[in-house]
C-alpha cells in the first residue's frame, strides 16, 4: 500500500535519487526561479546541481519553498508532490491563466505545484496517495483550501507531461473545477470537508 507524508531532511538522499531516476534536473525549483524561461532551461541543462542544493537547503531549513509530501511503498520513496502556501508560489500564480487569483483572499490557501512519480511506479496509485497526503499536510498546517492546476488533455500524452496532475485523479479525491478554462482548470478542495479525511 502506498502512503504519503510530509517530507523531512532525512528523506533528501532518497528524494534526490527519485529526481535522478526520472531524469528531472529541476529538483522542484522552477516555481522559485527568478530568471526567464531561457535562463531556466540553461539552469536545468547545465547546472542541475544548483537546483539540487537549493532544494536541500529549503527542506533542511523548513521553509515554505521546501514544503512537500513524499509517497512511500513501505520505506522506499516512489513519489513527490510540491505543496505549499500559495503566497510562496508567486510564479505559479503569475502565469497568465491564474493571475486573477492573486487578487483573491490568499490566507489559508495552499497549492499543489507539481507531481513526480518514479518511472517504474507510474499508474499504480502513487498520485492519488500524494494528493491525499498533500490535503492532510495542508490541513494540519491550518489551510482551509487546497488548489491544483492540472492540464486537461484531449489526447494521449506521456505520463511525465502530466506533472501538474490529472483532472480525473483530483476529481476522484473531491476537487472541483472552480475557475479557469477547459484546458487549464483551477481545481479546489475545501479542507473543512471532514469526509475527505475519514
Amino acid at each position: 500500500m502506498i502512503t504519503a507524508r510530509a517530507v523531512t531532511p532525512a528523506d533528501l538522499p532518497a528524494l534526490e535519487a527519485l529526481f535522478d531516476a526520472a531524469g528531472c534536473g529541476c529538483f522542484c525549483r522552477y516555481w522559485h526561479f527568478e530568471g526567464d524561461k531561457n535562463a531556466w532551461l540553461a539552469r536545468g541543462a547545465f547546472e542541475p546541481d544548483l537546483n539540487r542544493a537549493e532544494l536541500a537547503r529549503a527542506i533542511e531549513g523548513a521553509t515554505d519553498e521546501g514544503r512537500g509530501v513524499v509517497a512511500l511503498d513501505v520505506d522506499t520513496i516512489v513519489g513527490w508532490a510540491k505543496v505549499a502556501p500559495s503566497r510562496s508560489l508567486t510564479k505559479l500564480y503569475g502565469e497568465r491563466y491564474y493571475r486573477r487569483l492573486v487578487t483573491a483572499e490568499r490566507d489559508g490557501v495552499w497549492a499543489i505545484g507539481c507531481f513526480l512519480v518514479h518511472p517504474s511506479r507510474r499508474r499504480r496509485g502513487v498520485v492519488g496517495a500524494l494528493i491525499d497526503g498533500a490535503a492532510r499536510v495542508a490541513r494540519e498546517a491550518g489551510a482551509r483550501t487546497l488548489e491544483a492546476f492540472p492540464r486537461r488533455v484531449s489526447s494521449e500524452v506521456a505520463d511525465e507531461e502530466l506533472w501538474r496532475g490529472s483532472v480525473g485523479a483530483l476529481e476522484a479525491r473531491g476537487f472541483v473545477a472552480v475557475e479557469g478554462d477547459e484546458a487549464y482548470p483551477v481545481m479546489r478542495l475545501a479542507l473543512s470537508d471532514q469526509r475527505h479525511f475519514e
